[in-house]
Formats: C-alpha cells, structure tokens, sequence
C-alpha cells in the first residue's frame, strides 16, 4: 500500500478495506475514477476525476481495475516533482495493440 503525504500534510491513499484509515484522522472518501462497460462490452477506465486519462478499452473487466490501479500508484500517489512515475518499471499496464496483438 502506498501512503502519500501532501506539502498541506494530507494523505492520498487507494482506499483498501484491510488499512485502519480511522486511526490516522476522520478520513474523506472520494471516488477517483469509473471503469464502465463499452457499447461494445468492452471495459474503459476513466481517471478524469483525478485529471487522469481515459484507459482502455480493455476486454476484460479485472484488466480495466488492474490498469485503473496501476495509473493511481503511477501518477496519482506520486509527488509531483517526480519526473518518471513511481514504480514504473514494476509492472505493465495490460494492454492491447489495434490490430489485435499484445
């Protein structure tokens, strides 16, 4: 789990049901994204509420939630003077190329 404490002394946390959030303050809980099916049931995952991109499509939904996630530990937990995000080379969005092929 990545904490990320802001220059106000805010924490910026994915929300997890297995972290004590309480014991640190009375948390604040907003949504940071939607992953929605497709009209063609395809998954996307849109960031927008974080000023992120819209991601997908994905043919499935886990890999939607998988690259949703990824994005927020990448860009969203990390401090904004970063120039390469975090974690960046720990794992890959999944992904699919137009053509078909991954």
């Amino acid at each position: 789990m990545q904490i990320l404490i802001t220059a106000k002394g805010t924490l910026r946390s994915l929300y997890s049901d297995g972290f004590p959030f309480r014991d640190l303050g009375p948390p604040t809980i907003t949504r940071a994204s939607h992953v929605e099916p497709t009209v063609n049931s395809d998954w996307t995952a849109d960031l927008s509420p974080v000023d992120g991109p819209l991601l997908g499509p994905f043919e499935l939904r886990n890999d939607a939630l998988q690259a949703e996630q990824l994005w927020l530990e990448q860009h969203w937990l990390c401090p904004q003077t970063r120039r390469v995000p975090c974690g960046e080379h720990s794992r890959s969005l999944p992904h699919s190329f137009p053509d078909g092929s991954v």
